[in-house]
Formats: structure tokens, sequence, C-alpha cells
């Protein structure tokens, strides 16, 4: 049955119930999902659990705007600039708990729970404090009698994606960096795809090998053309490093980061007209002009 998925943004991410761990962020700063993460800002969905490698400011923007509750992350800042203030303020101010982790790690709890085990084991973690973060077990291997840590299962409410484009259906693809999108999805209980663009199943169909987020995965598809900036998403649009220089100058201090939000998240009511807000403010060309295009490949007849 071919059922489309397709949804408007603010009723996709209404089903996001209060309270959800979320993982967002996936493919580390390529493809990072900023217009779902508005749109929770928008509706105020709180006592969020974040889970992800590297959000970029993602996560920080959520913190900045009190949804947050708890962090199981490997880093949260600000990539092009460094920190990421909104975050470091709640953490000093003891606002946030925080699981460490490496990008390692968060890839093992989410493959555990993609896998249905209760953990998967790594030596990776050990010779590092991270090793003796709560939620990790030092143990004996029982095959070969050495140490190894032991990264408990991590299986998120909800797993947030951004791809370049999607069936209605919820088929989609996603190219270039992925990190770790494709075990979350697997490890997720419900999964929202938003896309540069819907596109008819055909296309979808015409590379299946690239179909690795299939439609029993999928709760709801949104196109949202720009959907990630300022993160880059290969072939569409490159990253805007200033973009995440003037939002680190603007948030260091609490009340930049509340006017800053008004102008680019409560100011505008989609991403269409966020789009228009920053060509109209900023007008920096992004688009890819010399795309680098894969050799064709063939299937059969």
């Amino acid at each position: 049955m071919q059922r489309d998925k397709t949804a408007e943004m603010a009723d996709a991410v209404s089903r996001i119930d209060a309270g959800s761990s979320v993982a967002a962020g996936l493919a580390l700063e390529h493809a990072v999902p900023f217009a779902a993460g508005h749109e929770l800002v928008r509706q105020g969905i709180d006592d969020l659990t974040l889970i992800g490698p590297i959000s970029d400011v993602l996560f920080d923007q959520l913190v900045g705007a009190g949804l947050v509750s708890r962090v199981r992350a490997a880093w949260v800042g600000n990539v092009t600039a460094g920190s990421g203030y909104n975050f470091r303020r709640a953490v000093e101010a003891g606002e946030v708990d925080v699981e460490n982790h490496s990008n390692f790690s968060v890839a093992l709890a989410l493959e555990a729970a993609a896998m249905g085990v209760p953990y998967l084991p790594t030596r990776s973690l050990l010779g590092s404090d991270i090793a003796a973060e709560p939620q990790f077990r030092v143990a004996e291997d029982p095959f070969e009698g050495e140490r190894v840590v032991q990264v408990p299962a991590v299986s998120p409410d909800w797993a947030i994606v951004h791809v370049q484009r999607a069936a209605p259906t919820g088929d989609a693809h996603l190219w270039g960096n992925t990190g770790v999108t494709y075990e979350a999805v697997r490890a997720a209980d419900r999964v929202l795809v938003t896309a540069e663009e819907v596109v008819d199943l055909s296309v979808i169909k015409s590379d299946p090998s690239r179909t690795r987020i299939t439609r029993e995965q999928v709760d709801a598809v949104v196109e949202a053309p720009f959907g990630a900036h300022p993160a880059p998403v290969a072939g569409r649009y490159d990253r805007d490093n200033e973009f995440f220089l003037e939002y680190a100058d603007g948030t260091r201090k609490p009340e930049g980061f509340d006017e800053w939000a008004e102008e680019w998240i409560h100011g505008v009511d989609d991403r269409e007209s966020y789009r228009e807000r920053y060509e109209e403010a900023i007008g920096r060309d992004l688009s890819v002009t010399e795309p680098t295009v894969a050799a064709e490949v063939r299937y059969g007849q």
C-alpha cells in the first residue's frame, strides 16, 4: 500500500510530544534539520532529550529556547566558531543534564537499538575519561578475556532527518556525508523526514541502492527547501560559515539569543518566509555552481 505521508511542517512536528527523546543532526555538519528544529521552538515542545553526535548549533538553539532537559551527545557547539553559548550557560547553571559520548559510542548506541540488542562492545573508549561515564560498563570480554566497554542501546522516540529528496510514501535518498543517519532511523520509534524536494516515487525507484530510508520507517514527509540552512546539503547549497559566525556573535549573551530567535524563528512563519528574509537581509549566494556528478549507473534493461 502506497500511503501518502506528506504533511505540513507544523502538523508533522506537532506529533512530537513534550518529554520525547529526539535524535537529530545525525549527518554531522551536513544536512542538519534546522527547519524542523525551528518549528519545535515555535510550538514550544519542551522537556526534550536530544541525541546526536555533532549537532552544530541546532542543539544550542533548542537549549536557548528552554526546550531541553537532557543531552546525550559527543559535542554541542558551533563548528565554525567554537562554543555554543546557550548550551554552555545551561550546563554551567545545572539546567541541562549531559550524558557524554564519543562520536563512535553514539553510533554504537543507536546501532545496538537498531539491532535489538542491549549493548555493543568497544575498545575505543578504553583509556579515556568517557569510559568512566555512568552509562557505560567496563567488562571482560568472555571470548578473549580482554577489557571492553559496553555501550548500552539508545532508542529515540523520534529521529528527524533532512534529505535531498523523498517520495510521498516516505522512501528517501540522502547522499554526501550521512554520519549515523541510517542507524538512528532504524533505532527510532518514529521518523520525520524533511526534504529539499518531494518527488515522484519513480525517481526514488530509479536508484534503489540509495534508498536506505524506507516507507515502513517513516511517519511523515515534509517538503522543506533550504531546510538545513545554515548547514550544507550536498549538491544543493554550501555551508554558510558567515551565518554561523554572526550567530555566535549575536548569542554571546542570553538576550542576544532572544533577539536572534525573534528574527529568524518566531519572526517567520515557515521556511519559505525564512528564505525570503535571508535573501532580503543577507543575500549570499550559497548555490552549488560547479556540481560534482556521479558516473551513470545502469540497472538492467
